[in-house]
């Protein structure tokens, strides 16, 4: 239960806590001290009463008629309330009622005012006929130290309320400044480098948010230059791809269509002849279109040319009409925005996603329904790709095609994720229309 309490709260509970010890020792002390105090205060009329008591028994000692002379000193004695008075043995004792001025029984009973009575034997002929009883009035006494021990405890309550206050709100606002901290932090975590922390509350605290608040921009420095550092580095993985490409179009292609014309011409010229030369033409023209069919592919993976002639949006469709084709019992939909005003790398980076997105769920998902979308939102460009497929593990490890696409993403400064809702699989993408340099 302690560990659920606040810090405030923790610490109200302890200073109210010492009040009430301190409010316990003192009480231990008044009883230890206040009844030796009263009775040293009312010592010496003790002394007299017994004094008094000792002539009494020697007067009735020596008294013809002791009784007589008994019932003459009680009654020069007065009534109950008086300090000394006669009581016989067998009467009752009267109750002694305090005035309007007296402290509160308990706190009486507390500091040992009945420990000042004393009692005398009076004696007739050897027997014990009452007790002379000195019963000082202790009420204006009592009084006053109820007086001071409730000021004191007043004034230890008031105090203590006071520091409390104090604490509660000296801790509240520390706690405020410390709460901003922690949330400046979280926002850090979170790659929120941006916001700042106001530094308030006492010096460490400052000290503290300053610190974090030079950690967040170092930090955005930081993640400038990588992010600099991978669009550099997608943007030389394009230019080697184009070179690439340019190499296995300009020098294999020409090499691939000569084969296949000679193949053909050969073909041709032997129409009549021998057989097995007729098969080997065919034979040599499959392989030439086999390899040109790969080489069509390898470029196209290497550097989809026909973005640059096409544009983004024809890419699009004709990446979703070639799903359509390998998969003619798959349903696909899409929805292209008409113009997306994006840059050259933003254009191949939504390509590449929408592409590894297809070709994962054509070859993976056993999906009978592929939806394709792309629109552009202020200055963002939303891609998204969907299927009923059988859907991803919660262990799914990223493999070549999905890491790419993360790593190319996020050098752009983009999002990628794959989540499962209502029985599909979604693969979201945010970009920048724009990135800068």
């Amino acid at each position: 239960m302690w560990k659920s309490f606040s810090l405030p709260f923790r610490l109200c509970l302890l200073l109210a806590s010492i009040f009430f010890a301190a409010l316990l020792v003192g009480a231990v002390a008044l009883r230890s001290f206040a009844v030796d105090q009263l009775i040293e205060e009312n010592q010496p009329a003790i002394r007299s009463a017994g004094i008094v008591a000792a002539a009494l028994n020697n007067t009735l000692v020596h008294s013809a008629e002791p009784e007589r002379t008994l019932r003459a000193f009680a009654e020069g004695l007065g009534g109950g309330a008086e300090t000394l008075r006669f009581e016989r043995v067998g009467d009752p004792s009267p109750v002694r009622t305090g005035g309007p001025g007296r402290a509160p029984g308990w706190f009486a009973d507390l500091i040992g005012a009945s420990a000042t009575s004393e009692r005398f034997p009076v004696l007739i002929g050897g027997q014990k006929v009452g007790d002379l009883l000195f019963e000082p009035d202790m009420s204006v006494d009592v009084f006053e130290k109820w007086i001071s021990f409730l000021s004191l405890t007043l004034a230890g309550l008031g105090l203590t309320v006071v520091t409390i206050l104090i604490a509660y709100f000296t801790l509240n606002s520390s706690l405020l400044s410390l709460r901003a901290l922690a949330s400046g932090l979280t926002r850090l975590r979170q790659g929120d480098y941006g916001s700042t922390i106001d530094c308030t509350g006492a010096p460490e605290i400052r000290k503290s948010c300053e610190e974090v608040n030079a950690l967040a921009i170092t930090l955005a420095e930081l993640e400038a230059d990588n992010r600099r550092l991978l669009r550099k580095i997608v943007s030389l993985q394009d230019d080697e791809r184009r070179d690439v490409a340019r190499e296995l179009h300009d020098e294999l292609g020409p090499l691939l269509f000569g084969i296949r014309a000679n193949s053909v011409a050969l073909l041709e010229s032997a129409a009549g002849g021998q057989q097995t030369v007729h098969r080997s033409a065919q034979r040599v023209i499959d392989s030439a279109e086999a390899l040109q069919q790969a080489n069509r592919k390898i470029l196209d993976r290497l550097r989809p040319l026909h973005i640059e002639e096409l544009g983004l949006d024809a890419s699009i469709q004709s990446l979703v009409r070639d799903a359509r084709s390998h998969v003619p019992q798959l349903k696909v939909t899409s929805d292209i925005a008409p113009s997306l005003n994006v840059d050259s790398v933003v254009s191949q980076t939504i390509y590449r996603v929408i592409q590894e997105s297809v070709t994962n769920v054509l070859r993976h998902a056993k999906a009978s329904e592929l939806g394709v979308k792309a629109s552009s939102e202020l200055e963002h460009i939303l891609v998204e790709v969907s299927d009923d497929g059988v859907g991803i593990t919660p262990d799914l490890v990223f493999g070549r095609g999905l890491t790419g696409m993360r790593e190319r993403v996020r050098a752009l400064g983009g999002t990628l994720q794959l989540d499962r809702e209502s029985g599909r699989t979604f693969v979201r993408c945010r970009l920048p229309a724009v990135v800068s340099e």
